[in-house]
C-alpha cells in the first residue's frame, strides 16, 4: 500500500512540474490572414510570408503560398535565407493565387513575438514579371494585426485577424 501511495505522490509530482514547464511555455497564436491581389494577368504569384527580427533578418518562414519549389529561387531575398537552411516549412499551399483572387490561411506566431520590434513580410513574385521583396511588410504590434495593409506591388492589400 505504501508502495502504491509513493508511486501515486511521485506521478502527482510529475505531471504538476510538467503542467508548470508548458504554462511558460511560449504559445504560439493563430491568425487568420487574408491576401486580396490585385488585378492582373499572367502566371499565379507566389507570396511568402515571413517573421522578420529586430534586425531585420529573416527568422522564419511562416506560409508559402505555391508548392512548386522549381520557382522559389524567384523569391530571391527569401530564397538567400530558406535555400541556405533548407527548413522544413509545414504551411505550403498546392496553388499560386492568380490577379484578382484572395487567399485566405492560418498562420502561427509565437506571443512572445508581438510587440518585440518583429515585422511581418509578405513577398510576392510571378514567372517572367517583377518581384517585390517587401510588398507588405509591417510591424507586429498588437495594434497592427487588426488592422488592413496596403500592397506595393501584386497584393492590393492584407487583413488578420486572431483566432
Amino acid at each position: 500500500m505504501k508502495t502504491v501511495l509513493k508511486q501515486t505522490k511521485y506521478s502527482f509530482i510529475i505531471v504538476i512540474s510538467l503542467m508548470a514547464t508548458l504554462a511558460f511555455t511560449p504559445k504560439p497564436n493563430a491568425y487568420k490572414c487574408m491576401v486580396q491581389m490585385i488585378n492582373y494577368s499572367g502566371e499565379g504569384a507566389y507570396v511568402v510570408i515571413s517573421l522578420i527580427n529586430p534586425d531585420g533578418e529573416y527568422e522564419k518562414t511562416l506560409y508559402v503560398q505555391g508548392d512548386d519549389d522549381e520557382w522559389y529561387h524567384d523569391l530571391s531575398e527569401w530564397w538567400h535565407f530558406y535555400g541556405k537552411k533548407r527548413e522544413n516549412i509545414d504551411a505550403i499551399t498546392g496553388a499560386t493565387i492568380g490577379g484578382g483572387e484572395r487567399s485566405i490561411s492560418i498562420i502561427e506566431i509565437e506571443n512572445d513575438k508581438v510587440d518585440a520590434g518583429y515585422s511581418l513580410r509578405f513577398e510576392t513574385a510571378v514567372e517572367d514579371k517583377e518581384y517585390y521583396i517587401n510588398d507588405v511588410e509591417f510591424p507586429l504590434t498588437s495594434e497592427n494585426v487588426k488592422l488592413k495593409h496596403e500592397g506595393k506591388g501584386y497584393i492590393r492589400y492584407v487583413r488578420m485577424i486572431a483566432q
